[in-house]
C-alpha cells in the first residue's frame, strides 16, 4: 500500500475534526452569550450576530458529520447549511424590521463588549479553518464563509455601537441588523451555489 496517502489523508481527517469541534464549541456558547446580550440589551445588531452564530454552530455539526462520507454527501452538507443560513438571514430581517416598527432602546455598551469578544473568536475560527481549507471540501467551504460573514458582522455591529452611544441614534442598530440579514442571505446563496455545482461535478464523475 506504499504510495497510497492514507495516512496523509487520516492526518487531514483528524486535523478537520480538531478545528470543527473547537469551532463548534466556540461558537455555541456565542450563541448563547448574544442572544442573552441581544435580548437583555435591546439590540438587533447583537441578535442577528448571535442567530449567526448559531448558524455556524449547526454548519460545523454538519461538516463533522461530513468528514469520510462521499462527495454527494458533503455537498448536500453544504447545502443544508446554506439554507439554514438562508433562513436564518431572513428572520434576521424580520426582528430589525419588527424593532424598528415597535421600537427599542439598543444599549450601545453591551452592543460593543459582546461583538468584540465575538470578533476575537471567530477570528480564531476563521484562522483554524483557513488552515483546511481545500477546494474539493465544498462542506468546509461553507463554514469558512459562515465564519467570514460573521466577522464582519462582529464589526459592524461594533461600529454600530460607538455611533450609538455618541449620537443615540437607535436606528444605527436596526440598519446594522437589517443589512446583517441581506449579508447572510447572500452568503447562504454563495454557499448553495457552490453546493450545486460540486453535486455536478460529482454526478458527472459517475
Amino acid at each position: 500500500m506504499t504510495g497510497c496517502g492514507c495516512g496523509e489523508v487520516e492526518a487531514r481527517q483528524a486535523g478537520q475534526r480538531r478545528t470543527l469541534r473547537v469551532a463548534f464549541a466556540l461558537n455555541a456558547t456565542m450563541f448563547v452569550v448574544g442572544i442573552m446580550a441581544g435580548i437583555a440589551g435591546q439590540s438587533s445588531g447583537l441578535i442577528a450576530d448571535a442567530l449567526d452564530m448559531l448558524a455556524d454552530a449547526s454548519a460545523y455539526a454538519i461538516a463533522l458529520m461530513a468528514i469520510e462520507r462521499s462527495g454527494i454527501f458533503k455537498a448536500r452538507a453544504a447545502n443544508l447549511s446554506g439554507t439554514i443560513l438562508l433562513i436564518l438571514g431572513a428572520g434576521v430581517m424580520l426582528d430589525a424590521g419588527r424593532r424598528g416598527i415597535f421600537g427599542s432602546s439598543p444599549q450601545s455598551i453591551v452592543m460593543i463588549a459582546v461583538a468584540t469578544v465575538s470578533l476575537l473568536v471567530n477570528s480564531t475560527v476563521l484562522y483554524l479553518l483557513s488552515k483546511q481549507q481545500n477546494k474539493k471540501e465544498v462542506h468546509l467551504r461553507a463554514t469558512y464563509i459562515f465564519t467570514r460573514a460573521d466577522v464582519i458582522a462582529n464589526l459592524a455591529v461594533i461600529l454600530s455601537g460607538a455611533v450609538l452611544l455618541v449620537t443615540k441614534f437607535r436606528y444605527i442598530d436596526l440598519a446594522v441588523g437589517g443589512a446583517i440579514g441581506i449579508y447572510v442571505i447572500h452568503e447562504a446563496l454563495e454557499i448553495l451555489g457552490e453546493a450545486r455545482e460540486a453535486r455536478e461535478a460529482e454526478l458527472r464523475v459517475k
